[in-house]
């Protein structure tokens, strides 16, 4: 059984570019949809993603002023309350990060590439905000636990030097919730293997 795309099925996306992102991740599907209605009700956000993700978990992601995400959230957490996995604010969320978890990225070239693995899709999230604001480098893709198991991964390219910045940076935000689990860097990598990536 394929576990859906939190970023293509039941999902709303705005075109629109909010100042902050917000996301809550919970164990309960069922909570996690009372708790993305809450997070709406709450403030004056856009929803970009709510669905189940893998392994029987709820990914919400809002976005908006930060003042009003900031709203949102915590109404999204008193109502996950137990079943909260992890959540997250960005105050001045790059808009490479919004075009990588919507599979919306055009790279004008694949150069060396990038790969963080997390334990949470929250934290694939932070780990590719702060890749891509360390160094000049384009996200290609974020992907938010789809038939992953409960677990998410950045895909990025560049320079081999500002890859290796960006996943140090990505890494370090991953660490620092001890939800990194692991990441790799091809600084040259097979043209066969770029038509899977793109």
């Amino acid at each position: 059984m394929n576990c859906p795309d939190p970023t293509t099925e039941a999902t709303t996306v705005r075109n629109s570019r909010p100042q902050a992102v917000g996301c809550i991740e919970t164990s309960s599907i069922a909570r996690g949809l009372e708790a993305a209605d809450a997070m709406l009700k709450a403030a004056q956000v856009s929803l970009l993603a709510a669905n189940p993700i893998c392994p029987g978990k709820y990914v919400v992601i809002v976005g908006g002023h930060v003042a009003e995400v900031n709203a949102a959230v915590a109404a999204g957490e008193a109502v996950a309350a137990d079943t909260l996995v992890d959540r997250m604010v960005i105050p001045n969320i790059h808009p490479q990060v919004l075009q990588a978890f919507t599979a919306t990225t055009n790279p004008k070239k694949i150069e060396a590439l990038g790969m963080i693995e997390t334990f949470s899709a929250v934290a694939a999230i932070i780990a590719g905000d702060e890749a891509v604001k360390a160094a000049q480098v384009d996200l290609l893709e974020i992907r938010l636990a789809r038939a992953l198991g409960g677990k998410a991964f950045v895909l990025l390219t560049g320079e081999v030097s500002a890859v290796r910045a960006a996943i140090e940076a990505g890494n370090r935000a991953a660490r620092a919730q001890g939800l990194l689990l692991g990441y790799t860097i091809i600084p040259s990598p097979h043209p066969d293997l770029i038509p899977s990536l793109v």
